[in-house]
């Protein structure tokens, strides 16, 4: 019986020994697939953001410091030019107004005036030219371009729609006159002419629910002054 029991024991253990090793060895596999299915995929084919050559990253996008030093394609910080608001004492300007439509064109230049006066330009430094309508403004502001005086010329008028072709007229022949000047000239010249539908369109540009684009084009009128002699002086 003695004999019995030493075998039994004897089979129980080993039986023991076969169960834990065979436990571990299916524990080991499982926690080892578990890390497999966690862990990232490898893969041969490099990074397409990414590619590696004998002397370092072959991408543009990725440059050590001192191969941004060694790259032909470095170039100085960009200059950014710009024109001030807060300068504007000492220049002179000129406004060149159409009396066509006046009703518009006076609260326009009025606005431009009181924009002049906010931004510190004195009364002593604004000429005011009135001239006949916005198609003879073109002319006049070249000339007064040309006579060096100005930092900038303002121009101001109304061209409003009829029942002829005489719009289309007036309105394109003011534009190319008040951009001739400008470059003719070499003196920034403002377009603050209004070309509307209707009367109400250009009364509501003129001080209305639209604002009043005399002071805008004002506000134009001394950045550019401001661009040209501090940047682009001869």
């Amino acid at each position: 019986m003695a004999a019995a029991a030493t075998a039994s024991s004897t089979s129980l253990h080993f039986l023991h020994d076969d169960t834990s090793s065979l436990l571990s060895s299916r524990g080991m596999h499982h926690r080892s697939s578990s890390l497999a299915l966690l862990s990232p995929r490898r893969t041969s084919s490099p990074s397409p953001l990414i590619q590696f050559s004998p002397k370092g990253l072959a991408n543009p996008l990725f440059v050590t410091a001192a191969e941004k030093k060694k790259s032909p394609f470095q170039t100085e910080a960009v200059r950014q030019l710009t024109g001030f608001l807060t300068k504007a004492e000492g220049f002179r300007f000129a406004i060149v107004v159409a009396r066509f439509n006046e009703i518009v064109t006076r609260p326009l230049m009025e606005g431009a005036l009181d924009t002049f006066k906010k931004y510190s330009v004195k009364e002593e430094d604004i000429d005011v030219v009135w001239v006949p309508g916005s198609f003879e403004i073109g002319l006049v502001a070249e000339k007064l371009g040309k006579s060096g005086k100005y930092n900038a010329i303002l121009c101001i008028g109304a061209v409003v729609r009829g029942d002829t072709t005489h719009y289309d007229a007036v309105a394109n022949s003011a534009a190319s006159g008040v951009l001739s000047a400008g470059l003719n000239s070499g003196v920034p010249c403002i377009f603050g002419v209004l070309t509307c539908e209707d009367m109400d369109q250009a009364l509501n540009r003129a001080g209305g629910k639209a604002g009043n684009k005399g002071s805008e084009a004002a506000l134009t009128a001394i950045e550019m002054a401001s661009l040209f002699e501090h940047h682009l002086k001869d």
